[in-house]
Order: C-alpha cells, then structure tokens, then sequence
C-alpha cells in the first residue's frame, strides 16, 4: 500500500460509485493503472464490499440507541451472537473488555418500537441478563469506514 492506493480508497469510501477515469484523474494515474490496483486492493481483501449509506432518518429510523449487555453465562454466547445477527436494527455489534459483556448499536423509528425491540427480543434472548441502554441525541461524526 502507497500513498496512491489510500487516495483511490479515499474516492471509493466518498463515493463506491465513482468511475475508474475519475479516479484515475483525481490521483494522477493511468486508467488501466488504477483498474489494476483496485483489482489487488479487492483481491487482497483490503475492499471487502462496496455498499451504500442509507439516510435512516429519511426512511423512518429517527432514533439511535447504544444497549450494553451482560450474558449471564459463557455457554450462552453462540446463541446471543447468533440470534443478534438476525435484527436489521441492530447495526453493530461488539464484543467487550470491562463491566458488560457486548455494546449494540442500534436504530428504531422511536422509542415505543425501541421498548419492544429491548423487551420481545433482545431480553428473550437466552443469557440476556442486564442491559443499559443510553439514546443518542444526535451523530456529530459517523463513518462507514475508518
């Protein structure tokens, strides 16, 4: 990686529909050049997908929330990372070191459909013991990638 393939990464994280001849001007290369580094940076695994970004606002999803978890014990971990995987409002999920065991990120259309999602599935997860949920008043910086 050199500083060209981050500039072509740049332009594809801007915009993953970006034509080749416009990023080819934009980082000074050849067409066929930068054809080629994307094909090793997506070989490589560097690019895992392309994809898009939803304004969830517009679509209904006007809440966002961060639920801390605690599985009550180890042998219910598979279970609860299995049946996570399985919400669309659940947009990240991670595993973590300290006082709880995983941190949701998650998007609701507002609070009545958040109590539902916390009580009828989240909570009737086997293993689910302890949640903290916190809402987020707004987004000041919120990246797809890094």
């Amino acid at each position: 990686m050199d500083d060209i393939d981050y500039g072509i990464l740049q332009q594809l994280k801007e915009n993953a529909r970006i034509q080749v001849s416009e990023i080819s001007r934009k980082v000074n290369l050849s067409i066929p050049a930068v054809s080629e580094r994307i094909r090793k940076l997506d070989e490589s695994g560097i690019i895992e997908k392309y994809t898009i970004k939803l304004n969830r606002e517009k679509l209904g999803y006007k809440l966002m929330a961060f639920i801390f978890v605690n599985i009550e014990k180890t042998e219910y971990i598979e279970a609860f990372r299995k049946s996570i995987k399985q919400y669309n409002t659940v947009l990240e999920c991670h595993h973590l070191a300290g006082e709880y065991d995983y941190i949701l990120k998650v998007v609701e259309k507002d609070t009545k459909a958040l109590e539902e999602f916390i009580t009828q599935r989240l909570k009737r997860i086997k293993g689910v013991y302890k949640t903290n949920t916190i809402i987020s008043l707004s987004s000041i910086k919120e990246e797809v990638n890094f």
